[in-house]
């Protein structure tokens, strides 16, 4: 049953990239139809009566109708094909938006224009049909190519585990595929590999690396009967465990499954220029039936009727409706970058300006993610600071242990000399201990003072999140050091600056209580989740929700993924992992905290163009339409489909300009994150 779990979890990754793949093949496919578009527009365009009359030449030959209607034909089958696809799509969903409007659009133009081409009076619109399609192309090329697709992030989870794995198969091991890794068996995990799957450990202890899954910063220490994480990774000891959760059934599975089913939720919000595009729909719909109506009722030929209905209908498509977003989302991407903000998600961009609160995961994003030496006492007047930083640093140097690197990276940004150590020896669990310049030196925890009845010296307190090891010279006391995960100094700037916009700041951690009301403490926030595992952080971000809030989630562990999916919008720290980044809507390239102030002041900017780019787009249609439709037939003011067309150029020509004028003004970023 496990095996097939397996085979499931991979053919999951499978799909995934299978989705990856896919996304780029229509970016390519979109970027040769409209390369083959251009191409045959031009003929087209030299071809038409009103771009000859525009640039004062005549140009024809015999025939050159049926030579328009056949490039107009390639270029409405294979251009047009996205679209017309699109169409029935969303019309069997049951959600017209943009590819309607634009479906809609070029079959009335190309079946009006083949119409007059065969014998029907009036004009076609060819070249109005040509051009529309060649603009939405690109106006889909630039979005797709602008924001990245999201589909990545299930397959940076699936790399986490292990390809192989030792199994052990009654004295011998043999090295045999994850997939076939089954419930009960037994393998072999050496020093500094990933573990392959969740289970027991039934012989051997090792320090284990769990911070890329649970967000603990400490390794944590495993032996007999200790559950492992599958996707952890393993210390300096060796270990032999007993298979229980593989597959499906693993721990990693079931955050991947979680990061799926919170991404499929929030595609399902509708971009804004979807919605335009519905109601723009249902008007070119509404407004064309009704214009055919009443000029038949009013004793109109059904030539003169058609016409006006179809003028409408092409007119109400507008080019600048395709090419209003996607210009916004191409330049706000690049000016966002250049600030250090990477938009993977154009809706969640758009939203920013709702946020009401930010989630931040402590280890990584807060904090620095690593060991720092914060003090160092000492307790016997014969050993001053440095000589304890010292032997300490002496001791330290052969040890794996964060504690033990942060010790060393003390000492060495001190310029302290530190001598070599003798007869090193490793107590799990407990510290280090050995000999230097001819004197017993150990470097312990609490833990082992307790154990051997020795009296903690007064004031060496364990609180406030700050973690501390003691160094024991020729058995006595003679000084602690203390370390902890040190608060980064633009978290301060990052939770000042956004309480200053009204918006509340919370902590979400696996660390424990103690250490998490340190930091929250020292920070300011407005509150705090502590001890929290992956699958409830997602919980978490559910219940501020429920309340009302517009959630931001900012993490880089994998532990943060199903949150960071869940909230409206989730941010990575670009200095944590790729299954992070993967899964959040925007990378803060710089791993700077205070980039989310930057990141709301773009949203609204964007959201702003966007908002005037639209009405620019459609703005026209209010004077167009029911000039079009011949409201003001009677007074001689009709609006030919050549004068419609015209109109729709100057609005793409002021959607264009209006787009490269997004910014956020310099000093309003400054006081921002002042």
């Amino acid at each position: 049953m496990s095996d097939d779990h397996t085979h499931q979890e991979q053919s999951h990754g499978g799909e995934h990239h299978d989705h990856t793949e896919h996304h780029r093949i229509m970016i390519r496919d979109f970027r040769r139809r409209f390369y083959v578009s251009i191409v045959l527009t031009l003929p087209v365009l030299a071809l038409s009566p009103l771009i000859q009359q525009f640039l004062g030449f005549t140009f024809g030959f015999p025939g050159d109708g049926i030579v328009v209607f056949t490039l107009a034909t390639v270029i409405f089958v294979y251009g047009g094909w996205p679209f017309l696809s699109g169409l029935v799509s969303e019309l069997k969903q049951k959600t017209p938006g943009m590819m309607t409007l634009i479906g809609l659009a070029i079959t009335v133009a190309y079946v009006y224009s083949a119409a007059v081409t065969f014998g029907l009076e009036g004009s076609p619109f060819y070249w109005e049909l040509a051009t529309l399609i060649a603009i939405m192309l690109a106006g889909h090329w630039i979005e797709m190519a602008s924001v990245l697709s999201a589909s990545s992030a299930l397959e940076k989870l699936a790399q986490l585990m292990p390809n192989e794995a030792h199994r052990r198969s009654g004295d011998s091991i043999e090295d045999v595929p994850l997939s076939q890794v089954q419930k009960g068996d037994v393998l072999v995990i050496k020093p500094g590999e990933k573990i392959p799957s969740d289970g027991v450990v039934v012989k051997g202890e090792s320090y284990i690396d769990e911070s890329m899954l649970t967000g603990e910063s400490k390794p944590v220490r495993k032996a007999t009967d200790d559950k492992l994480i599958g996707g952890s990774i393993n210390g300096d000891g060796s270990l032999e465990l007993r298979v229980e959760g593989a597959g499906e059934e693993s721990y990693l599975s079931k955050v991947i499954s979680m990061v799926r089913e919170a991404q499929a939720a929030k595609s399902k919000t509708q971009a804004l220029s979807d919605r335009a595009a519905f109601w723009l729909t249902i008007v070119a719909i509404t407004v064309g039936v009704a214009t055919l109506a009443a000029w038949l009722i009013v004793g109109r030929d059904l030539q003169f009727s058609i016409a006006r209905m179809a003028t409408v209908m092409v007119i109400t498509c507008p080019h600048a409706l395709g090419l209003a977003i996607p210009l916004v989302v191409s330049v706000s991407t690049s000016k966002s970058a250049q600030n250090g903000l990477l938009i993977r998600n154009r809706t969640a961009f758009e939203n920013a300006r709702k946020i009401t609160t930010v989630v931040f995961d402590k280890t990584g994003t807060l904090t620095r993610g690593s060991f720092e030496v914060t003090s160092v006492d000492s307790h016997d007047d014969g050993y001053s600071r440095e000589q304890i930083l010292t032997l300490a640093a002496a001791l330290e140097g052969q040890s794996e242990h964060p504690i033990g690197k942060g010790i060393v990276d003390r000492a060495s940004s001190d310029n302290l000399e530190v001598p070599g150590a003798e007869e090193f020896q490793a107590v799990k669990g407990k510290g280090v201990t050995g000999r230097v310049r001819g004197r017993t030196v150990e470097v312990v925890s609490p833990g082992y003072l307790e154990e051997h009845g020795i009296q903690p010296p007064e004031g060496a307190d364990h609180a406030g999140g700050v973690t501390r090891v003691f160094v024991l010279i020729d058995e006595t006391v003679a000084g602690s050091i203390a370390l902890s995960d040190a608060i980064r100094p633009e978290s301060y700037k990052a939770i000042g600056a956004l309480h200053k916009r009204g918006i509340k700041c919370w902590m979400l951690t696996g660390d424990n209580r103690e250490t998490a009301k340190a930091v929250a403490d020292e920070l300011g926030m407005d509150g705090f989740f502590a001890e929290v595992l992956p699958d409830e952080k997602q919980e978490k971000v559910k219940e501020l929700q429920s309340k009302g809030e517009y959630v931001a989630m900012t993490g880089d562990g994998v532990n943060d993924s199903p949150a960071l999916a869940q909230a409206q919008i989730g941010i990575a720290v670009g200095s944590g992992t790729d299954v992070a980044a993967a899964t959040a809507d925007i990378v803060l390239v710089n791993s700077n905290p205070i980039d989310i102030t930057a990141l709301i002041l773009f949203g609204q900017a964007t959201y702003r163009k966007m908002v005037q780019n639209l009405i620019w787009a459609t703005g026209y249609n209010v004077v167009a339409i029911p000039l079009a439709a011949g409201v003001l037939y009677s007074a001689g003011i009709i609006l030919s489909p050549e004068v419609g067309a015209i109109l729709m150029s100057l609005s793409t020509v002021v959607v264009a300009i209006n787009a490269r004028l997004l910014r956020v003004r310099k000093e309003e970023l400054e006081e921002a994150t002042a």
